[in-house]
């Protein structure tokens, strides 16, 4: 027989998948801002399924006031209030990056790293990372690339 009491709240898992659903979708973006915004969105989703998953409210778990079948599980409390600490030092890091890289860049968008797009590129033309006695030598001028790479942003390199 299913207890009542241990039955989640439909409304509360659709708010649950609603809010990690369009944070991972946030944390995918290329924006610093957008990428700290999913990161705060998920964070809550997961809080409100620790407390979902924790069962229903109960009395304080302080032996000798409460029945013990009455008390409430403080675990769950404990850690979204652990994860509440995390996201707002996740949060502070972000927001730290992405002031930064107003800063200097005038945008918060996060570009390819040079050796990202050289490795992609030797993938992309099948040829082997690393010299080895069976295979011809594969040379690549990192200054070359770095000159020839695209800026995502439009603005250029500024110097």
């Amino acid at each position: 027989m299913i207890d009542p009491d241990m039955t989640p709240n439909i409304l509360l898992v659709i708010v649950v998948a609603g809010l990690v659903s369009t944070g991972v979708y946030l944390m995918l973006e290329r924006s610093l801002t957008r990428i700290m915004i999913g990161i705060v969105l998920v964070s809550n989703g997961i809080n409100v399924l620790f407390l979902v998953a924790g069962g229903a409210s109960g009395g304080a778990p302080i032996v000798g006031s409460t029945p013990t079948e009455e008390m409430s599980d403080p675990l769950p409390q404990a850690m979204v209030l652990t994860a509440i600490v995390i996201t707002l030092g996740m949060t502070a890091f972000v927001l730290a990056m992405a002031y930064r890289s107003w800063q200097l860049h005038r945008h918060d968008e996060v570009q390819d790293d040079l050796e990202d797009r050289r490795i992609a590129s030797i993938a992309a033309a099948n040829q082997a990372i690393f010299s080895d006695s069976d295979t011809p030598d594969v040379t690549s001028d990192l200054d070359l690339d770095a000159v020839e790479a695209r800026d995502e942003t439009g603005e250029g390199r500024r110097r």
